[in-house]
């Protein structure tokens, strides 16, 4: 702040008291008759008044100087007055050196701020930093994609709605000792989190200044570090071990015990008999290739649970796999008399996902329906456009106020139909409707669950609608790429027929 010039008064009571023990000598000089003590007294008063008039000036000059200092650019240096003397240069000179040591200094600590910003937003795992009564004074970039940007100042409870993890919060908070546990986030894809929970005592600079535009303040107290680390992979993985030997022990027991007998068999009583070689080879034959299409299949449906928590980045034209899909099946509905129609309309955009994923649920699908329908029917493949807040897909808001647009696929068969108890188990793992028909048939009892792994892992629906007597339909719903018909695959004819 700069001193304001003395008002004359309070000059004449400084200089006095400077003159206060030369007073009683003075006085008893004029008690004496000598007029000279007062004319000493007078010159004295205004000789000590100058010589503060000229150190406040001085004062002023040097506060005026480091006030332009901490105003102005830090490379520009504001000028003296002519009037300024050698003291007031040297101390003026020496604010300049302290006010570039202070810049180079805040410049230092600013960068390393700003590296340090850097990495911790550039961590992979989600971070958060929790404050007094459970606020969330920050989270990087990881933590805001999993919970929202909405997350900043706010209670953690309205974005981790989990009680374990909030009362270890609680706890350090109060002064405990840090905590690890395990907790899981069910949706969209439920994923597993190791998280510490550790205490943080340091004092945080709030972002707001005051008038004269230093810090407001500080938030002091204890803080807690939450860091999460995704356990999703490893839990999976260990779960899916331990149902593969116990699915693959169930379902192959079967077909190993026939294969035993029948080697047994033909190694014994039919050693010599070539008619029941040709017979039993070929139920050899088929329970071989039963268990085969079975450890696929449990092997393929354990790689994409593995990656189900991890949403796919490609796009991928659906009328094109599905022309794929329907050729490569033409023969095998040929040979049961149904005929395969494809519906779709023009400028269909493309969707979000994997390409040989997305195959895969289509070639089930169409594989099912040609399995399932009756001979010298229909299978219809109709693809269409659908609002995901319609069919109970969270997801951006589109325009007009819509969800997230999906692109439906829906496969209709004319088949038996399956009751309704059925349906909600169909997509369970070896769950069958009619075992022995699905084995004949050479079906797994996997084809459903492996298309419902998949359309989570596409942040999609799976729905099946049926009825007994007159058929079923399975229809995928999956995010499309871009809300722009144009961008979408190339005008097709309506209709096809193979």
């Amino acid at each position: 702040m700069i001193p304001k010039p003395m008002p004359p008064l309070r000059l004449i009571l400084a200089a006095a008291l400077v003159l206060a023990p030369l007073l009683p000598a003075l006085w008893g000089l004029w008690r004496q008759g000598t007029s000279g003590p007062l004319v000493a007294l007078l010159g004295g008063l205004a000789g000590v008044g100058g010589v503060i008039q000229l150190y406040f000036r001085d004062l002023r000059t040097v506060a005026a100087h480091a006030a332009q200092l901490a105003a102005g650019p830090t490379e520009s240096v504001p000028s003296l007055p002519i009037t300024a003397s050698r003291p007031v240069r040297a101390a003026a000179a020496a604010a300049v050196r302290l006010h570039r040591v202070m810049n180079a200094r805040t410049e230092l600590a600013l960068a390393q701020l700003e590296a340090n910003e850097s990495i911790i937003e550039a961590l992979h795992d989600p971070l958060v930093l929790v404050g007094a009564e459970r606020q969330v004074a920050r989270a990087n970039q990881a933590a805001r994609a999993l919970f929202g940007d909405r997350i900043l100042d706010r209670d953690l409870a309205a974005s981790l709605r989990n009680p374990a993890v909030l009362e270890a919060v609680d706890a350090v908070l109060k002064g405990g000792a840090s905590r690890i546990l395990e907790f899981s986030l069910p949706v969209p894809v439920e994923r597993m989190f190791e998280v510490r929970v550790k205490p943080f005592q340091r004092r945080v600079p709030r972002p707001a200044l005051g008038e004269d535009g230093m810090p407001a303040g500080t938030v002091p107290g204890r803080m807690v570090i939450l860091t999460l680390h995704d356990i999703t992979a490893l839990r999976r993985s260990e779960q899916m071990r331990a149902d593969f030997i116990a699915n693959a022990s169930h379902e192959l027991r079967t077909p190993l015990s026939s294969l035993l007998g029948f080697i047994e068999t033909l190694r014994g009583p039919a050693r010599e008999d070539l008619e029941a070689h040709e017979r039993f080879l070929s139920i050899m034959q088929d329970q071989a290739s039963r268990m085969a299409r079975l450890v696929n299949d449990l092997l393929s449906l354990s790689r994409i649970e593995l990656d189900e928590h991890m949403p796919p980045a490609g796009t991928v034209d659906v009328l094109d796999r599905l022309d794929g899909v329907m050729a490569a099946l033409e023969l095998k509905a040929a040979s049961r008399r149904i005929r395969l129609t494809l519906e779709a309309p023009d400028g269909l955009p493309a969707v979000v996902g994997d390409e040989d994923q997305l195959t895969q649920v289509f070639q089930n699908l169409v594989s099912n329906a040609i399995k399932y329908t009756r001979e010298n029917t229909d299978v219809t493949v109709a693809v269409s456009l659908a609002d995901g807040v319609a069919v109970g897909v969270s997801g951006p808001a589109g325009r007009g106020g819509r969800g997230m647009q999906m692109v439906a696929v829906a496969v209709r068969d004319q088949g038996e139909g399956i009751a309704r108890t059925h349906l909600p188990r169909l997509t369970e793992r070896f769950y069958r409707v009619d075992a022995a028909r699905s084995r004949a048939m050479g079906g797994t009892g996997l084809g459903l669950a492996i298309v419902k792994h998949i359309v989570n892992r596409h942040r999609g629906r799976l729905t099946i609608e049926s009825a007994v007597g007159v058929g079923s339909t399975f229809t995928v719903y999956l995010p499309a790429a871009s809300e722009e018909s144009g961008e979408g695959r190339a005008a097709e004819p309506a209709r096809r027929q193979a």
